[in-house]
């Protein structure tokens, strides 16, 4: 009688609630059981596309390692195959690849406005954004961030300032996976006077 060797099983990976951003080499701690040195690790995309792992540190029969590249934003399922044949794959993906936000609008100052008048619409702008919000600083009174997908507004009309002043501060940009882009901005209150003239 032949006898098979023990099939193995894929728990987890350490990456089940990590993201990777796309085209960076990462490593991946993946935990089972009856893993064989050294296994063939594949990342397959839900589309299909399958990426084989850069290098495969085999630690024991229960823990590799493998660092990937993953060319493509997705989900990805992960197939081990030892060199004794047994081969197993998630049930569910277990790696997500997604960039980061990243920011269009450039840092530095939005603007000058003098003091108590609208500074109308301002538009903050980073890709793969779903959300942004006031991480340091402090906007000028009346003034408030509208949060929106892809982009956010600062709008309001300008109170409470006593002196000519520059409000610095800080906007994160937050995608869908929880990944986050800082940019530092200004916003410039004047109160001087407007149309003046000098007399002799």
């Amino acid at each position: 009688m032949i006898r098979r060797p023990p099939r193995s099983t894929l728990d987890r990976s350490s990456a089940a609630s990590d993201v990777y951003k796309r085209q960076t080499q990462t490593a991946v701690t993946i935990t089972g059981t009856n893993f064989i040195s050294v296994p063939i690790v594949e990342a397959i995309n839900s589309s299909g596309a399958i990426t084989q792992a850069d290098s495969v540190s085999f630690t024991n029969s229960t823990t590799i390692v493998a660092t990937f590249t993953l060319p493509v934003d997705g989900t990805y399922f992960l197939r081990i195959e030892n060199n004794d044949g047994n081969a197993v794959r998630s049930s569910t993906a277990l790696l997500t690849v997604s960039d980061a936000p990243a920011w269009t609008t450039s840092a530095g100052s939005l603007g000058s406005f003098s003091g108590g008048s609208s500074i109308g619409t301002i538009t903050l702008t980073a890709t793969n954004s779903t959300g942004m919000t006031l991480q340091s600083g402090s906007l000028p009174g009346g003034i408030s961030l509208n949060t929106g997908s892809g982009s956010s507004t600062l709008t309001g009309t300008e109170s409470g300032a006593t002196a000519d002043t520059t409000y610095s501060f800080t906007i994160r940009a937050t995608d869908a996976q929880g990944q986050t882009a800082d940019r530092a901005f200004s916003i410039t209150i004047n109160l001087g006077a407007n149309n003046s003239g000098q007399f002799n």
